[in-house]
């Protein structure tokens, strides 16, 4: 059981690794975002992964409010980059 607790973990953290440098080198504002969405996805698995082998269940609220916080945060920041203001409630024209 402890070998597969470690396996897990070296993979999520060499996800989020990759994750990061996507997020870092990405040639696209897009590459970015995605990057970074990915490595929050990831944490809230990392989370949820210690709150299982810890038996800890408060840890999963934690992670369940992480997600939402990064999903949103993610839309965010795309309507954000699209039409660079976040008030904005409508789509932009073509003119």
């Amino acid at each position: 059981m402890t070998n597969v607790l470690l396996a897990t973990i070296l993979a999520i953290f060499t996800t989020m690794a990759l994750a990061l440098w996507r997020a870092i080198r990405g040639p696209s504002v897009f590459d970015t975002i995605v990057g970074v969405n990915v490595f929050g996805t990831k944490t809230v698995l990392l989370i949820a992964l210690i709150a299982y082998f810890s038996g800890n269940n408060d840890l999963v609220d934690v992670a369940l409010v992480y997600a939402l916080i990064n999903f949103l945060a993610v839309i965010a920041v795309l309507k954000l980059v699209r039409q660079r203001d976040l008030a904005a409630s409508r789509e932009p024209s073509d003119d």
